[in-house]
């Protein structure tokens, strides 16, 4: 091991974030809840949206059919994919901090849409309402990614 200069901070080489990784069970646990948690809400929601557009239920959560709502249909899509391809890429991958990285990328962007959609959106909306709850989850495993990566 080389010698480190006092004050100085070392970085972790792969190995040892790799190692580290091993030791920690809550962030593997948190991060399969919140891609599971984004694989059960939007393998409910994306279909929905796709094949009931013009439904009454449909519009009271996300208004009537437009083109910006097909531009969410869209994101939603494509988190939907990312987290399939994140969670595959996760389990079979011994050295995770690669895919630990971007499923961080992936939930602090959720995170911050989320949390603002009570104010785009209405506080009442209940689409904004299960966006906190699922937030929550993703603030939590986005803090224990945190925690190990230092």
């Amino acid at each position: 091991m080389p010698v480190q200069q006092r004050g100085s901070k070392r970085r972790n080489s792969r190995s040892e974030v790799a190692a580290n990784a091993a030791h920690t069970p809550w962030t593997a646990s948190f991060i399969r809840v919140s891609l599971a948690v984004n694989l059960a809400v939007l393998l409910a929601v994306v279909p929905a949206l796709a094949l009931f557009s013009g439904a009454d239920f449909v519009a009271a959560a996300w208004g009537p059919p437009t083109a910006a709502r097909g531009i969410l249909l869209s994101v939603y899509a494509a988190i939907l994919v990312s987290s399939a391809l994140l969670l595959w890429l996760y389990e079979r991958r011994a050295d995770k901090a690669a895919a630990e990285h971007m499923v961080a990328a992936l939930l602090g962007v959720q995170v911050l849409y989320k949390v603002t959609t009570p104010f785009t959106a209405g506080a009442s909306n209940p689409v904004a309402l299960c966006n906190l709850a699922v937030a929550a989850v993703h603030a939590m495993t986005l803090l224990l990614l945190w925690r190990q990566h230092q």
